[in-house]
């Protein structure tokens, strides 16, 4: 059995308007997939890149990289999901911007009912990341409370879930953001600094606050205009972990420059190849969910939009960099 459903498509790379609402045919799950009704659908800079060609989808693509809902059907050998759960994910491949989908059912997990539909589409992606970033991208003999690291872009979703979690695990957490707005939305989540990277030099500012010795660990999601002052602000041995490209991508990196800054290490980590498997989606997503209903991080919704086609305006306003916090789209 078949229905008709609503999903946004590409055809072809472009801007915001490439982006349409297409009717597809969604059928009954096959061996390890489950179908989901969605509720709510998560924003992320990662729809972007796939929209804009930046990272290349096979085409036509469908867009849209987590969401919540209610769980429809289970296919064969599914035994974590049921029937009329309460359901929410971060998951590759994409497509989750549409009214219902089929899917692999490792990428997928119960949603605890402290958590609502419209909270449980804002955290996955993101808090699923700053849980990967925190947690399992560490420097040279991990972090302990008291250290200090710097996270760029930190007013922004998984920016303002890492500001939390790091104060609850003892961290300093240094925060660059675009804005002086911005910087105190970053301290009143939890940062110990802020810096507006627009009026200041913070690879000097980070010098500063650490007494001249540096950060262990650079998180950073900005890329291209960032990448040159993280490397200067990591003290001998630091961690230099770039997992975006927002203002676009890295050059080519002489490994010789990591000799002259220090012994650096870098990495180039992705949140899908933490999700590999079910066991380490649902290990981190219990964490996530931990972290939440016990109260020590809030997700922070600052943008609701209504139906799917509000997501052409959700794009804009995410590439102008207006947002904060988490962006949703209700259905």
């Amino acid at each position: 059995m078949t229905r008709r459903e609503q999903a946004i498509q590409i055809a072809q790379p472009g801007a915001a308007e490439a982006m349409q609402v297409v009717e597809v045919q969604v059928g009954e799950p096959g061996p390890g997939e489950i179908r989901i009704r969605h509720k709510a659908l998560g924003l992320n800079y990662i729809d972007v890149y796939h929209r804009s060609g930046a990272y290349p989808l096979p085409l036509p693509a469908s867009l849209g990289m987590e969401a919540s809902g209610v769980i429809e059907a289970v296919g064969e050998g599914v035994t974590h999901l049921q029937v009329g759960d309460r359901a929410a994910y971060a998951s590759q491949p994409p497509g989750a911007y549409c009214t219902a989908r089929v899917m692999p059912a490792r990428c997928v997990v119960r949603l605890p009912d402290a958590i609502d539909f419209d909270t449980g589409a804002a955290m996955m992606l993101k808090g699923l990341t700053a849980q990967y970033l925190l947690r399992r991208t560490l420097p040279q003999g991990g972090l302990a409370a008291g250290d200090f690291v710097l996270f760029h872009a930190a007013a922004g979703g998984v920016g303002l879930i890492a500001c939390q979690w790091a104060k609850a695990l003892g961290l300093r957490l240094i925060a660059t953001a675009g804005s002086d707005e911005k910087c105190a939305l970053a301290l009143a989540h939890g940062a110990a600094h802020a810096i507006n990277y627009r009026r200041e030099d913070f690879a000097a500012r980070v010098r500063e606050i650490t007494g001249g010795a540096g950060v262990k660990v650079v998180y950073d999601s900005v890329g291209l205009d960032t990448w040159e002052g993280s490397l200067n602000c990591l003290s001998p041995f630091g961690l230099m972990v770039s997992y975006g490209n927002a203002s676009g991508f890295v050059p080519p990196l002489s490994l010789g420059t990591l000799a002259a800054k220090g012994s650096l290490y870098v990495t180039r980590p992705t949140l899908f190849t933490h999700l590999a498997t079910r066991e380490s989606t649902q290990a981190m997503a219990d964490e996530l969910f931990g972290v939440v209903t016990s109260g020590l991080v809030k997700i922070v919704i600052e943008q609701r939009y209504q139906g799917l086609g509000a997501v052409v305006q959700a794009h804009r306003d995410l590439e102008a960099r207006t947002t904060t916090g988490s962006g949703v789209v209700l259905l």
